[in-house]
């Protein structure tokens, strides 16, 4: 995921991660060359926000409970899969050795990936791996989403982030989309206690809110994630997705999804660049399930520029930058910031 462009058992918080220190500091950072969430104006060029469709980016690109939460039922997904990228090919799952990022010294380092990196080698012992779910859109599902998860299960630790996290697609599309919420209920039968009122099919906030939701619901129950409370999800929060001019309605799509993965008891995280975050979002009140969230910051193209983006100020008043992205001959990295 670059700005910007699953499953395993055990929890992948940063608590659980501190016996792999030792095997870390034998291990150089030797990583691969590949391209994720891109909130650097990198790959994807930046469209103004708008509420049609685009074509998928590679993540460019997260609380009120339900009144009637109980085990997940299965409904059929909110809205039908686009047919996939031409990236999308039979996916290779070998990881080769590759090349050591430009700066190259003993600072463990992480990286992430998605549906670009279908059939094509993955970096070799990464840090932590962040593994996109979707393939572009908030709608859709990586097709190399299993093969990816299989090689984040090798990443060695060493630093304060999970060994595996996730990252998803968001996006606040109204009518242009292919589905749109009418109710404040899902899946069908579960009535979400939404903040922002009672959705009727506008492009409203409550809306925006259950389509939030509805998405979170889906990217758990329907991506083929196995114990989604486990992980940490990022939401990939990028201008090539599509958003509306009501920025008030952005706000609350991601309030939807971050309050629907509290729900589940999952982490949530935002992933942006400051100037696409504003475009998007704007200031976030202390009262919003945002406020809180730790900071995934893009725009960096050295380790050297990633360490300095530490002490940038976080997405959200009340949040902490606590890791960034830098792209390095097409491979996006993460340093970590704690």
């Amino acid at each position: 995921m670059s700005i910007f462009s699953v499953a395993t058992s055990s929890k992948r918080r940063p608590s659980r991660q501190q016996t792999s220190w030792a095997l870390s500091l034998l291990i150089p950072a030797v990583l691969g060359l590949i391209t994720g969430p891109r909130a650097d104006g990198g790959t994807t060029a930046a469209p103004p926000p708008a509420i049609s469709q685009p074509a998928p980016s590679a993540p460019a690109t997260p609380a009120p409970s339900m009144s009637a939460q109980a085990a997940p039922s299965a409904p059929a997904p909110s809205a039908s899969t686009p047919s996939a990228p031409a990236q999308t090919a039979a996916p290779s799952t070998q990881a080769q050795p590759s090349d050591m990022p430009p700066d190259g010294d003993a600072t463990p380092l992480g990286n992430d990936v998605s549906w670009p990196q279908c059939n094509t080698s993955l970096p070799k012992d990464p840090a932590f791996a962040i593994v996109g779910v979707n393939s572009g859109l908030a709608n859709t599902t990586n097709p190399c989403l299993a093969q990816q998860l299989d090689w984040a299960d090798d990443a060695l630790g060493g630093t304060g982030q999970p060994l595996v996290a996730l990252y998803v697609n968001t996006a606040n599309p109204g009518h242009a989309g292919s589905w749109w919420p009418s109710s404040n209920e899902y899946p069908a039968g579960v009535v979400v206690d939404n903040p922002h009122g009672t959705c009727s099919h506008g492009e409203d906030k409550a809306c925006a809110y259950m389509y939030g939701w509805a998405k979170a619901y889906d990217d758990a129950f329907f991506r083929g994630i196995k114990e989604p409370d486990d992980y940490l999800w990022w939401l990939d929060v990028e201008t090539g997705n599509s958003w509306s001019r009501d920025i008030e309605a952005n706000r609350a799509a991601l309030e939807g999804m971050t309050d629907f993965f509290h729900s589940i008891e999952a982490d949530v995280g935002i992933y942006s660049a400051s100037f696409q975050w504003w475009q998007i979002v704007g200031t976030v009140s202390e009262g919003s399930s945002l406020y809180h969230l730790p900071s995934w910051l893009a725009g960096a193209s050295t380790e050297n520029g990633a360490k300095s983006n530490c002490s940038l100020p976080p997405l959200t008043g009340g949040g902490k930058v606590t890791l960034t992205q830098f792209v390095a001959n097409g491979t996006d990295y993460g340093y970590s910031c704690i």
